[in-house]
């Protein structure tokens, strides 16, 4: 089957989704590539369409067992015909529930044939020095396998003549969706001294939770709980506080230790 280009679509607040989403597509070894970047709010307003010769590859990291409510909405919204799809899920070494079922699901219902899915591991938002959860994941061997997985998804786009020949695809989940897509509304980042307000955690905050010209200042309605601004800040003035993220973050780092593997689904 000829591919006139290939979109990879993701959501990745800090970095690990990407990364994975990347080295699939440089497995693929795609001849026309298109990056739409689900992160920055702005992106969020332009739809998208998709035609039977694209094929469509769409990451986003796992929220509480599910596809991130941010932006269910524009997946939701997309118009394919009959476009070849691949849906990746990350999530922080717990679990990844119904979330690539549900991606799966939404991706069909827009008009693509899922061909092939998979869920990597990706180091944890709540992750930190002192409750590491996944630490460094994606690692080289996690993106050595996204890009064999990527040369895989190629070799049967290569075997076909069209979009009709894909199979149906079974991933793990269970319907109606378990999870909340509703996040919590908590008061959960220190802001120290150290800060001088250089407004970084506001440009890479994805919902705009952050106070443009007092970074100090955070919206806990808005914010998703995603800790770009405190993995990205150049001075280390942002952690989390004490009370239910940092015990979440305990939690996770002391009963999921033993590092998951991805998993694969043609």
């Amino acid at each position: 089957m000829k591919i006139q280009s290939t979109k990879l679509v993701y959501f990745s607040p800090t970095g690990t989704t990407k990364a994975v989403v990347e080295g699939i597509s440089r497995g693929i070894d795609a001849i026309e590539l298109e990056r739409i970047d689900l992160t920055k709010p702005a992106a969020r307003l332009k739809p998208l369409q998709t035609g039977e010769n694209d094929l469509l590859v769409v990451g986003v990291p796992v929220y509480m067992g599910r596809v991130p409510e941010v932006i269910q909405e524009w997946l939701q919204s997309i118009k394919a015909q009959n476009t070849p799809s691949v849906c990746i899920v990350v999530y922080g070494n717990r679990v990844y529930d119904d979330a690539l079922l549900e991606l799966k699901d939404i991706l069909a219902a827009d008009g693509c044939i899922p061909m092939a899915a998979g869920a990597f591991i990706g180091e944890h938002s709540f992750s930190s020095d002192e409750t590491p959860i996944a630490a460094d994941r994606p690692d080289l061997r996690d993106i050595s396998q996204a890009e064999a997985f990527g040369r895989k998804i190629k070799e049967k786009l290569d075997a076909i003549l069209s979009a009709e020949e894909i199979g149906d695809l079974n991933v793990p989940g269970e319907f109606p969706y378990r999870g909340e897509t509703k996040l919590w509304d908590v008061d959960f980042i220190a802001v120290s001294s150290d800060c001088n307000q250089c407004q970084l955690c506001a440009e890479v905050c994805p919902v705009g939770a952050i106070h443009t010209e007092n970074s100090r200042l955070i919206d806990p309605e808005k914010c998703i709980t995603c800790c770009a601004c405190i993995k990205n800040c150049p001075q280390h003035a942002r952690a989390i506080k004490n009370g239910p993220v940092n015990d979440a973050s305990v939690r996770l780092n002391t009963l999921f230790k033993e590092p998951k593997q991805p998993e694969l689904f043609y």
